[in-house]
């Protein structure tokens, strides 16, 4: 059975105000695997350009990242799962490493890893992995408003430790393509503050995508 991702946020922490997202797939192979079996747009064709024959739908692969930032931890990102399937869209490891001798403490909690972040063109959207939000199977594209809290949330990072999140990437409303190809870049503010959530020093890093 397909399993259709439908559970809406209502009120989650985040450093945005109220996102409009909206929600539908793409179909095909094994999101882990590029050997996997071929994929079809359910009427002979590629859709538009958006779902590559043979590949089971759009495949996100990290073309250039932002170099080192001192703020107290180093970002990194890497591709979890490639490939869009009628099961997952396309997924990133976002990682944030303390290298230091000291703990340190990050914020904003979510957009330090990336959730909720949109591309600059708007086109597309990371979310928390493993969860269920409003999108059509086979077109990863948004449907439904999500709302976004204006919580600033930190955590802490140990001496030598890492903090990893799963992010989903889906397409916002107002695309024509479920998951459009094309190149994007995602970027963020990454901070290290006080335990009163007090700002000690802060950066932006990026990263960008292709999806092809």
């Amino acid at each position: 059975m397909t399993r259709t991702r439908r559970r809406y946020i209502r009120a989650v922490g985040g450093a945005g105000g109220l996102a409009a997202l909206a929600g539908c797939a793409s179909t095909g192979g094994d999101g882990n695997d590029s050997d996997g079996p071929p994929g079809s747009d359910g009427n002979g064709g590629d859709a538009g350009g958006t779902r590559p024959e043979g590949t089971g739908g759009p495949g996100v692969s990290i073309v250039a990242t932002d170099g080192d930032v001192d703020v107290g931890v180093q970002p990194s990102v890497e591709v979890s799962y490639e490939a869009a399937t009628e099961d997952r869209p396309p997924q990133l490891r976002t990682t944030l490493t303390n290298a230091g001798d000291e703990r340190v403490r990050v914020g904003d909690g979510r957009a330090v890893h990336f959730e909720y972040v949109y591309d600059e063109d708007d086109a597309l959207v990371l979310l928390p992995g493993a969860e269920e939000y409003p999108a059509e199977p086979d077109c990863w594209r948004l449907t439904d408003q999500i709302a976004v809290t204006e919580e600033y949330r930190t955590f802490g990072i140990a001496a030598g430790e890492s903090s990893e999140r799963l992010v989903d990437l889906y397409a916002t409303p107002g695309e024509d393509a479920c998951l459009p190809v094309g190149e994007y870049r995602f970027e963020t503010t990454i901070s290290t503050v006080t335990a009163d959530a007090e700002p000690e020093s802060s950066t932006t890093w990026g990263f960008s995508v292709v999806l092809e």
